[in-house]
């Protein structure tokens, strides 16, 4: 018999409990940096995080698919696409990693029939957790403590606009901010961009440049979850099982 939301929920949150534990230990090492086919970094705290969340996830629910970024590029995209599986990101910002910013998370989503339902993201550096499974139910865990439910906000008269450092201040996002009166700009890294929203502390993060699906999945349950949203340039909401795995443009946004 399958899970409930509940239980499921709750083995991601374990797994990235775990991962969050394991990435810390090596982060306080001098790792070594690997190159994967596409040139992206890689690291044992990238791999250590992955085997955790993975044995994790097959313990609670060994009938739901897991597509995690480092199996994939192992081994390859799914030959098939199910009705629901998990999108794995053991270690979202690996270059912030590496460079010791401080700005990574582990991303674990669920998706049912396209679309993110339930969403963890753990914040190693921060010792805290964000989880989500449904309208309403999105909360912040701080280490020792607690969840606490947290919610979009209404954008203030200063608007905080997030977006990525590592693609830097483009002409795309020069002109998004051009449209938000009054907008302060934060450039960070990883899906905590997300949690930021979700918990009401940020406004808006557009993305122009290129992510994948299990980069989004996770901090899209959460944000949807507290009241936020995350949509296409069209307006549409951003949906899963697309070609290759890959995301068009988005923005995500608090209440509206």
């Amino acid at each position: 018999m399958t899970a409930s939301r509940t239980a499921l929920l709750e083995a991601a949150r374990r797994g990235a409990e775990a991962a969050a534990a394991a990435i810390l230990k090596i982060y306080a090492t001098p790792f070594e940096v690997r190159r994967k086919a596409d040139q992206s970094p890689v690291t044992l705290a990238d791999e250590e995080a992955e085997r955790l969340i993975v044995a994790v996830l097959e313990r609670a629910a060994p009938d739901i698919p897991i597509v995690a970024e480092e199996q994939v590029a192992a081994s390859g995209l799914p030959a098939t696409l199910a009705p629901r599986y998990w999108l794995v990101d053991p270690l979202d910002g690996t270059r912030g990693f590496v460079d010791r910013s401080d700005e990574f998370t582990v991303n674990i989503g669920l998706i049912e029939n396209g679309w993110p339902v339930l969403g963890v993201v753990g914040v190693p550096t921060q010792h805290t957790t964000y989880a989500a499974a449904g309208p309403g139910t999105a909360t912040r865990q701080r280490a020792g403590g607690k969840p606490e439910k947290i919610a979009a906000r209404f954008a203030p008269a200063n608007p905080i606009v997030l977006s990525s450092r590592l693609h830097g201040v483009s002409r795309r996002i020069n002109a998004y901010l051009e449209t938000v009166s009054g907008a302060v700009h934060r450039p960070m890294g990883s899906a905590v961009k997300f949690c930021l929203i979700a918990e009401g502390t940020a406004d808006h993060y557009p993305r122009y440049g290129e992510t994948c699906e299990w980069d989004t999945a996770a901090g899209q349950a959460i944000l949807e979850a507290a009241g936020g949203s995350v949509t296409t340039l069209d307006g549409a909401r951003l949906g899963y099982g697309k070609p290759a795995y890959r995301n068009p443009a988005f923005v995500a946004r608090g209440r509206t």
